[in-house]
């Protein structure tokens, strides 16, 4: 496989999504799922919004139609606007997706500065992008300028000692068990500072 500048290491899918028509919105329902979802008893929701609990439950059971103003009481004792009582919850049905990248496996992409292997390359359309990397970069002169691309990223260091610079804060070293999470579009690059090559998990959101 050639070798890939690491400013486009990230590949960005876009899916087309599907417009469909809205179901009718239950708001008794609506409004336990909203109540449920922050962990609120029915006397600390009807606290929170300045209503009886009777109240509330009679709304959250379907016996009563609110008022504009017991719609406006709901929501700020939510915490939401008004429309947001009357939009469904979005999907979260889980997906049959898997991957498995046995040791070893991982797809090649070597640089001059790191040795990549590629997790999870047979899912498509992913979210993240993880990789194990082999730092074999010793100097920010090995490098022909900062590293930065969309998304935001997690490094774990797995083997050795690392040194993380990034374009706005000073260098930061991690040793095995360390991690650091930061904005990938800010300018960044990794050199190894064990004896050995160090090694890292790394995880890019794919934004």
């Amino acid at each position: 496989m050639p070798p890939r500048d690491p400013e486009t290491l990230i590949t960005i899918a876009h899916r087309d999504g599907r417009a469909s028509a809205p179901e009718p919105l239950d708001l008794a329902k609506r409004v336990r799922e909203l109540r449920v979802s922050r962990g609120w008893t029915l006397e600390q929701a009807a606290q929170q919004a300045g209503l009886a609990r009777s109240t509330l439950s009679k709304i959250e059971n379907g016996n009563m139609s609110p008022t504009f103003d017991l719609l406006k009481k709901l929501a700020t004792g939510l915490a939401i606007s008004i429309p947001q009582l009357f939009t469904p919850a979005p999907e979260t049905e889980a997906a049959p997706r898997l991957s498995v990248t046995r040791g070893g496996e991982g797809e090649a992409f070597p640089t001059a500065t790191y040795e990549h292997d590629l997790l999870a390359e047979t899912l498509p359309d992913k979210r993240m992008l993880p990789y194990h990397t082999r730092i074999r970069a010793r100097a920010m002169e090995e490098f022909e300028g900062w590293v930065r691309h969309d998304g935001e990223e997690f490094l774990y260091v797995l083997t050795g000692a690392v040194r993380l610079f990034t374009e706005y804060h000073a260098p930061v070293d991690l040793r095995r068990g360390d991690s650091v999470y930061y904005d990938a579009r800010m300018g960044h690059n990794v050199i190894s500072i064990s004896e050995d090559d160090a090694t890292i998990l790394w995880v890019t959101s794919l934004t």
